[in-house]
């Protein structure tokens, strides 16, 4: 069935349909080897649709992969800058996949990629309120970590209130604390440390929709979802 292009994009989990509309714009998607025009139609069934060289719908099949993202690697699929990313570690995934949500540069840990759109908009849209958690390192007054569970406002946002637990404290004085979290704003957790006066020294990802990340996974590597792992980030068990 024919569709407008932004929506089929959209809906493969390659971008959003803003983001749809500026690829259309730039002339980086073609429909059967022509360039496509914003407000165009297609079927993915059966046109051939390509964005950046990679082709889209038709029988690629459906896949959700666990990454474990290292520090210092971008959350992107491309890099202006010319940063390494995790297009980077990706390459060798059968299908075109995209970041689901992100993690900041100097963050690490789980990080799911998806080209099931579906997915992909359960697991990012703020009226499904899909906890996530951290494993936090911070530095500081201690005074300042019952303040991170309290109501508090970032950049004018009032956030829900996390919810916190003490690990341990490390030898060094540093404290290593669980955070669960649920709107995943921009760099959420790292401001409301500041704001409690504390520093974070380390923040690993540590577990999504009830997935957790699997601990044989080494940093930079990624595996396939299991249908089992699939079905609880569906809410399915």
């Amino acid at each position: 069935m024919e569709q407008r292009l932004q929506k089929i994009l959209s809906g493969a989990g390659i971008c959003s349909r803003r983001a749809a509309e500026r690829l259309l714009e730039e002339g980086r998607v073609t429909v059967n080897g022509r360039t496509a025009q914003l407000g165009e139609k297609a079927d993915p069934e059966c046109d051939e649709i390509i964005v950046d060289g990679r082709r889209i719908g038709g029988h690629e099949r459906t896949m959700t992969i666990m990454l474990n993202k290292p520090a210092g690697v971008v959350t992107t699929m491309h890099d202006e800058r010319g940063r390494r990313s995790v297009a980077d570690l990706v390459q060798q995934c059968p299908v075109r996949v995209l970041p689901v949500g992100r993690l900041d540069q100097y963050s690490e840990g789980l990080l799911l990629l998806s080209n099931d759109g579906e997915l992909i908009h359960q697991l990012t849209h703020p009226r499904h309120e899909i906890t996530k958690w951290y494993e936090v390192t911070v530095r500081g007054d201690e005074r300042g970590i019952p303040r991170l569970a309290q109501p508090m406002v970032i950049e004018g946002y009032r956030i829900r209130p996390a919810e916190v637990k003490t690990r341990n404290r490390l030898d060094n004085g540093d404290w290593v604390l669980s955070i669960g979290i649920h709107e995943g704003r921009n760099r959420q957790i790292r401001r409301m440390c500041a704001q409690c006066g504390l520093r974070v020294i380390r923040l690993k990802r540590v577990a999504e929709g009830g997935l957790t990340l699997d601990p044989g996974l080494a940093p930079g590597k990624w595996r396939e979802l299991t249908g089992e792992e699939l079905r609880l980030l569906a809410g399915d068990e």
